[in-house]
């Protein structure tokens, strides 16, 4: 087999993948823009204590029986960010995304954006002073941003 025909092989295979990638990723981007829409109409300001905050695995944490089941095989194995609090009466576990945990300070009364178990945003409270951002965190903060856009 010549060189070129190598080359060749190699360069469509690539492509292939390249776009194998790029239509997966529409995909992705339109199923997390639905999920986003729903969650922007569902949300609700609510007046939160937080008690605690951690990362654990799905299994371990008192969610739902439903929620549970719901969550795909991959993301039960994986440790999500969990803020436990107390809103009225009630002890609830929220999940919520990296952003938002880190945002959430430690026994503080706060007022979050809500929607079903999920901690969206948090409005008011004394808010811990964001820490040096790493270069990793830059990166992912900034292409979050472009993808938003």
């Amino acid at each position: 087999m010549e060189t070129w025909m190598f080359v060749l092989i190699w360069v469509v295979v690539i492509a292939a993948v390249g776009a194998g990638l790029y239509f997966w990723g529409k995909k992705l981007q339109k199923r997390y823009d639905e999920q986003q829409q729903l969650v922007n109409q569902h949300k609700q300001v609510v007046p939160l204590f937080i008690i605690d905050k951690k990362k654990d695995k799905i299994d371990n944490l008192k969610l739902p029986k439903q929620v549970k089941e719901q969550m795909p095989k991959m993301q039960r194995k994986r440790k999500m960010p969990v803020v436990i609090a107390k809103a009225g009466p009630q002890i609830v576990t929220l999940m919520c995304d990296e952003v938002v945990y880190n945002t959430v300070p430690v026994k503080k009364q706060i007022k979050a954006e809500v929607a079903g178990i999920m901690l969206v945003n948090v409005v008011s409270g004394k808010l811990p002073t964001p820490q040096k951002e790493g270069l990793m965190n830059k990166m992912k903060r900034k292409a979050k941003e472009i993808r938003n856009k």
